[in-house]
């Protein structure tokens, strides 16, 4: 991520927040276990692995422009193919469906509500990463304004798997945003995104909340929740931002 989040490339406040929603998902609760084997120092660190998938994602935002009119899913597919790299979506969605996909729910639950619990993570783990790179696509190609720098890395107290990544970003009104990448290590020495938060905002925490609400709206039909997702959740919350 280096020339739009370390480097010299510039984006309005606009694209910061169309940013953020679209990040949100795909950053918060990498929950799939993190790594207790011995690390493998031919892993990149948190570091890197942020600065890398800018510069790769960035570079297919430069070059969109030449044919996105024409074969705009050439770009979409790109960008998700990059993410798939750094994002752990079936974790992220479990984290996001909460109470509703626990590992105590699903250990309580006879064989025919464990798949079903199964097909409702892994449908709404498609719309999930559907939803954000189809967001985080667009906003890319409206970046356009401010610096961003890429900061320091904080080891959390105590691991050495649990990092978060600090980037600053200037914006159109002179305004520095604080934004932090959270970040874990799994079994293979990958370090994975697992949440964002913006000034004191935690993203993660507000698309978990929306989950849950629109599930007890629903009456617990999970069915339609994730048939409405992509409405209630990255509209809304695009908007509100």
């Amino acid at each position: 991520m280096t020339e739009a989040l370390m480097g010299n490339t510039t984006f309005s406040d606009g694209a910061i927040k169309g940013l953020a929603a679209a990040l949100v998902v795909c950053l918060h609760f990498a929950c799939a276990s993190l790594a207790s084997a011995e690390e493998d120092a031919s892993s990149p660190g948190p570091r890197e692995v942020v600065a890398a998938a800018t510069d790769n994602i960035m570079a297919l935002a430069r070059e969109a422009p030449a044919y996105f009119d024409t074969d705009p899913d050439r770009y979409t597919v790109a960008v998700g193919e990059e993410l798939d790299r750094v994002v752990d979506f079936r974790g992220f969605a479990r984290g996001v469906m909460g109470r509703f996909a626990s590992k105590e729910l699903y250990q309580g639950l006879d064989e025919a509500g464990r798949n079903q619990l199964r097909e409702h993570l892994m449908k709404f783990t498609e719309v999930l990463r559907s939803g954000m790179v189809n967001t985080y696509s667009r906003g890319l190609l409206a970046f356009g304004g401010s610096q961003v720098e890429l900061g320091e890395v904080d080891m959390a107290p105590g691991s050495t798997r649990v990092a978060s990544v600090t980037q600053r970003v200037f914006g159109d009104d002179g305004k520095i945003y604080t934004v932090k990448y959270q970040m874990g290590q799994y079994r293979d020495g990958r370090w994975k995104l697992r949440n964002l938060i913006i000034e004191n905002i935690n993203l993660g925490e507000i698309y978990r909340g929306q989950f849950e609400a629109a599930a007890l709206e629903a009456g617990g039909d999970l069915n339609t929740v994730i048939a409405n997702w992509d409405d209630n959740r990255v509209k809304s919350l695009s908007t509100e931002e």
